[in-house]
């Protein structure tokens, strides 16, 4: 089976990289430049922002989902195909966001869709009762993925990641969560604490009563000394359910693990009698098709799914692992046994399944994996040679096709409890800067996560990453203090 990662990259220097980035002053794009970037936007995506500007009266922020949300206003997209998108204004951009990562094999792939839309003609995309591809997706993750003996079908990542801590705390007793700093699993009450930034605590938890993260503990990133000391103080008060990791650290590896980390984290919640849930909602089927798990070669008790398992189409999530453990998940009633109670009438639909089940097969026929990977080691030492050409204090690293472009650091900055506004005020100020950033790959035809992550895919090849980097050497050009 072959990986997107071909090399792993070392986590020490990397943080030593970005503790130098946060050092320094931001470098921001020159005002002039971003000007000019800015009055491009507004020139060439007069649909887009017209159309936004429209929805604010209907749909709260303007968008319906958080990575929609760009500056100075959101892009509108009318159509997808391959690495490319294209805006209601017919401008054309080089797509590194694909979908939030789950199209392996670029936008709109053509040999799944025809294969999709036969399924939508026969059977429309939901019944309410049980489809054959839901048994064919379910056999094809089993089949891949090294820890999956069963599989159930959820709706989303955030729906699997809540799955898999009411099935730990069924299987074993015991009602604490341990995460790590920084990971996002999702938006449930009880994971929305120390999203992003380490030591965040209920910093977003706005809505949520304290009594729902009362359970839920941090671990220091990429620390398992830190988890370690977690988890004794667990046992002294109920025991660890479970442990959340991003196998390739939180943020899909924004803050990367030694190669090693994994290991040791199964180690310790086998000494401490936690289960260990492995977060493959970006890593399966990215990473490759035995997931983040089978590069380590790290078994989790459980994996939570999301996103490539529909190909991109909706209703994206599930859960798998051991068959005792998915068993506790089984539906219907069966009598004097208890059961993790999950539901969704739309999870595993016919459209969804079968979209999963065709995307899997077609990664696996044209090794898609192991194709963005090369891409994305192609995009990251490009990036390294510009930033190097340039002068500039940037960091760039990937694994695989999961690619980072660190600027200003905005994730990274530290929330010493001593100083907390003035941390506050400097994330604030740093995550201004990232998106001016993101507005200029905009301008220069770049879709990018958040202007600081991309993903790659099977679609691009060499000529769309060359002219991605000639798009990025044109933003770096105008960055102050950039030696030219």
């Amino acid at each position: 089976m072959s990986y997107s990662i071909s090399r792993y990259p070392d986590a020490a220097p990397i943080y030593r990289a970005l503790d130098a980035l946060l050092a320094m002053p931001v470098r921001k794009i020159r005002p002039d430049a971003m000007a000019g970037y800015l009055a491009a936007l507004d020139r060439d995506c007069a649909a887009s922002k017209a159309i936004t500007a429209e929805a604010k009266k209907f749909i709260p922020g303007g968008v319906q989902h958080n990575l929609a949300f760009n500056h100075p206003f959101p892009l509108v997209m009318r159509k997808a195909e391959g690495p490319w998108l294209q805006d209601a204004d017919g401008r054309r951009y080089i797509d590194f966001l694909q979908a939030g990562g789950p199209t392996m094999l670029g936008g709109n792939d053509p040999v799944v869709l025809e294969q999709v839309i036969g399924l939508l003609r026969e059977s429309g995309p939901s019944t309410g009762l049980f489809h054959e591809y839901e048994l064919e997706l379910a056999r094809e993750i089993c089949r891949h993925m090294p820890s999956v003996e069963m599989f159930r079908m959820l709706g989303s990542g955030t729906e699997s990641v809540m799955a898999a801590i009411r099935v730990a705390r069924l299987a074993t007793g015991k009602r604490r969560v341990v995460k790590m700093g920084g990971a996002y699993h999702g938006w449930s009450d009880q994971l929305v604490y120390s999203l992003k930034m380490p030591r965040s605590g209920r910093f977003e938890a706005h809505g949520i009563p304290a009594a729902c993260t009362s359970l839920t503990d941090e671990a220091a990133p990429n620390d398992l000394g830190s988890l370690e000391r977690v988890l004794a103080f667990n046992r002294l008060r109920g025991g660890t359910a479970c442990v959340l990791v991003e196998p390739l650290g939180p943020e899909s590896g924004t803050r990367p693990v030694d190669r090693d980390y994994n290991t040791g984290v199964r180690e310790l919640c086998d000494r401490y009698g936690a289960l260990l849930v492995f977060d493959e909602v970006v890593t399966a089927f990215r990473v490759g098709l035995g997931g983040a798990q089978g590069w380590f070669g790290v078994k989790p008790d459980l994996t939570a799914f999301g996103k490539v398992v529909a190909g991109g189409f909706p209703s994206a999530g599930g859960l798998g692992g051991r068959r005792d453990l998915v068993m506790l998940m089984a539906a219907g009633l069966e009598s004097g046994k208890k059961k993790a109670y999950v539901g969704g009438t739309m999870a595993a639909n016919p459209l969804s399944a079968a979209a999963g089940y065709f995307t899997l097969r077609e990664i696996e026929k044209r090794d898609a994996c192991a194709v963005a990977g090369r891409a994305g080691d192609r995009l990251t030492d490009g990036l390294k040679a510009l930033i190097a050409k340039y002068g500039l204090p940037f960091v760039a690293y990937n694994q695989g096709s999961i690619c980072h472009l660190e600027t200003v650091g905005a994730m990274f900055v530290r929330l010493d409890p001593l100083r907390i506004v003035g941390a506050i005020k400097e994330a604030k100020l740093r995550k201004r800067a990232m998106e001016e950033y993101g507005a200029a790959y905009a301008a220069e035809g770049l879709v990018t996560l958040a202007g600081s992550r991309m993903y790659t895919s099977a679609a691009d090849d060499d000529a769309v990453i060359d002219e991605a980097l000639a798009r990025f050497e044109r933003v770096f050009r105008n960055v102050e203090g950039a030696v030219l």
